[in-house]
């Protein structure tokens, strides 16, 4: 199954791949999804975690597979063993497949009706999801997933697990009171960003876990001196509530609002993604491996407009 599903930036539409592990459901934002193929036999890796379930060739490419049954807590039965679904998804040239039951379908929803699912700790740090979807229909609730999680907390990706922050050149004269928006869905991914924000200087750092509530607070400045203090906005794409191309476009479309930067930071960064983010308004989009390069072209640009 290919995906060729495109949805317009115009609107703050979601297609959520629709799926079961064990006889629960979960979703996967469509745009993360390469194909899905049929299981096939993998060779096992030795002294890994039970969840790494073996690796196989596809595509001229070496391919890890993640059984989201073990992840989960939901063990497949001794007579499905060797059956179900790969998800492959590609996650800045990393490839990896979930092994899931089956697929139900692609349902298109509206970010607004997505809900943050409830804390669980202190920091909501340890979240293994990032929102939920209630289809009323139905009468069933999709949990969606925090793949990017699920695949750092495994250590699968060495290359893209940190940022290497000795690459930031930080611009003389960079205005460091300045106050950052911050939204993004995953608290994982927000506190590595946070930290290294904070690590080159920026000291007023505000984090919103969905678009609404950060174009809320950005709403809340308008006509008072505080409006000058905001010197930039990162978003990610998807999110609850609001993502982040409708955020994006709320803040140019407005007049007082739209000389803020907003710079798009995700996973999800590729040809379309990107002239979604170029018709939103976007000043700039990097991948979660190009946080160096963000960092260094933010401290620019709060340098200049001193």
């Amino acid at each position: 199954m290919e995906n060729e599903i495109i949805f317009d930036a115009s609107t703050d539409e979601l297609g959520l791949l629709e799926f079961l592990v064990g006889d629960e459901y979960f979703g996967i934002n469509i745009a993360k999804v390469s194909e899905i193929i049929r299981f096939t036999e993998l060779t096992p890796i030795p002294n890994s975690p039970g969840s790494l379930e073996g690796v196989f060739t596809h595509r001229d490419k070496l391919v890890t597979v993640i059984d989201l049954h073990v992840v989960l807590g939901r063990p497949i039965k001794d007579e499905e063993h060797g059956n179900g679904l790969l998800i492959v998804c590609d996650f800045e040239q990393f490839v990896v497949a979930f092994h899931v039951s089956t697929v139900i379908g692609i349902k298109k929803l509206s970010w607004s009706t997505i809900e943050k699912p409830p804390s669980v700790s202190k920091d909501n740090t340890d979240s293994i999801t990032t929102g939920m979807a209630k289809i009323e229909d139905d009468n069933k609730i999709i949990m969606i997933l925090d793949f990017e999680k699920i695949i750092c907390d495994l250590n699968l990706n060495p290359d893209n697990e940190g940022a290497d922050l000795s690459t930031i050149e930080v611009s003389e004269g960079t205005d460091f009171a300045k106050h950052l928006i911050i939204a993004e869905d995953s608290p994982f991914l927000c506190k590595a960003l946070v930290e290294a924000l904070k690590t080159v200087g920026f000291k007023n750092i505000h984090v919103y876990y969905n678009g609404a509530d950060a174009w809320s607070f950005i709403k809340s400045k308008k006509g008072t001196p505080q409006i000058a203090e905001i010197g930039a906005v990162i978003s990610d794409i998807e999110m609850p509530q609001m993502d982040g191309h409708t955020l994006t476009k709320m803040i140019k479309a407005d007049k007082e609002l739209s000389e803020i930067p907003v710079y798009m930071f995700s996973s999800l960064i590729h040809e379309n993604m990107r002239g979604r983010g170029d018709s939103a308004g976007a000043d700039g989009q990097y991948s979660r491996s190009e946080l160096a390069e963000l960092i260094t072209n933010l401290s620019e640009r709060l340098a200049l407009a001193k």
